[in-house]
């Protein structure tokens, strides 16, 4: 009996220690063949983290890249370990990885094109942003110049209306992305001999154009959305203030969510948009750190220049880590919405 509680207990010890151990290990950093330390467990993301600092984006851009980046990481780890199950053997999952790459490559400027988009620009407070500037697409322009001199609205709704075209904006540029890795992907499988290898790519074409179908229809119902705000201003029951929010709720009541269950998405978007604007003030903060650390910089204060570093570089992983949890309760609830249900009109 003595002899068994022994061997009970040296095992309930062992069994902690590796416990202990296995949490060490996950809660390491990840690090390279020559173990130094690196901000990700992808070497290719690595690499566009690495280049992006070398090209020295504007602080919250380098913010966003970097939650962007941690997302696509969740994804392609998360795709490894079905792959190696012997899943996604149409390769559906790894095709939709890469165009996700690409866009992120192609929304900071590495994608190795000229950008005319200012992508450097932070756009953080609304009124930072001139009246002569422009969103590139003429509907826009017209419908925005249309809303600003209506009279319809306050200054905040204005303010709300335009994060609302900013992010049409920036779905256009998504939509204008996915086009163009369609249009090399056509240009591939046209010098394909293998026929397997022939109807491998033309499942993969077959669900870019799927993509472009779908993001084309919610670009179509943006600005339909966008023009119906510009005629009519804002109802007094308009819910959501910050447009991803806005997008969001849009699409479940097209779903065919019951009642109950729309209530009880409305009470978790709100939460969202709390987390959603909190993101926002940390990355408005974050701008302050760095022109204050520039100042400092530029007095030769190296006492003054030390702690200001230091409180930038913690804002910085502040900003960083409520931007990837930010942006993954967005993927989540964007899948929540579409896998209960939701319906799409064929064009």
């Amino acid at each position: 009996m003595k002899m068994q509680l022994t061997i009970l207990i040296s095992l309930f010890v062992i069994g902690a220690m590796a416990g202990k151990y296995s949490k060490e290990i996950n809660e390491q950093k990840a690090s390279d063949k020559n173990n130094n330390q690196v901000e990700f467990r992808i070497a290719k993301l690595n690499q566009v983290w690495e280049k992006a600092i070398r090209m020295q984006l504007a602080p919250v851009r380098l913010s966003e890249l970097h939650s962007d980046l941690k997302i696509q990481e969740k994804d392609e780890l998360q795709w490894k370990k079905l792959k190696a199950e012997g899943l996604d053997e149409d390769g559906e999952r790894e095709a939709k990885l890469r165009r996700n790459f690409n866009i992120i490559l192609a929304k900071y400027g590495m994608d190795g094109k000229k950008d005319t988009r200012a992508l450097d620009s932070n756009r953080l407070k609304d009124h930072d942003v001139k009246d002569g500037d422009t969103f590139d697409d003429p509907r826009l322009d017209k419908l925005w110049n249309k809303a600003k001199t209506s009279g319809k609205f306050s200054d905040e709704e204005l303010q709300t209306l335009q994060r609302e075209f900013h992010h049409h904006k920036d779905k256009i540029n998504e939509y204008n992305i996915v086009m163009d890795t369609v249009s090399r992907t056509e240009e591939i499988h046209k010098n394909v001999i293998s026929p397997l290898e022939g109807d491998m790519k033309e499942h993969v074409l077959h669900q870019k154009h799927a993509d472009l179908k779908q993001r084309m229809r919610g670009l179509n119902q943006g600005f339909e959305r966008l023009r119906k705000i510009t005629h009519e201003g804002y109802g007094a029951d308009s819910e959501f203030k910050e447009p991803r929010v806005i997008e969001l709720w849009e699409m479940a009541k097209r779903s065919n969510l019951t009642e109950v269950e729309l209530d009880s998405l409305k009470e978790e978007l709100r939460h969202f948009e709390t987390k959603v604007e909190k993101h926002q003030h940390y990355q408005e903060q974050l701008e302050l750190s760095h022109q204050k650390l520039k100042h400092v910089e530029a007095l030769g204060d190296n006492e003054h220049t030390m702690r200001n570093k230091e409180k930038y570089n913690a804002l910085a992983e502040k900003a960083r880590e409520m931007g990837y949890k930010m942006k993954k309760h967005l993927q989540d609830l964007t899948n929540k919405i579409s896998q209960n249900g939701l319906q799409h009109n064929e064009l």
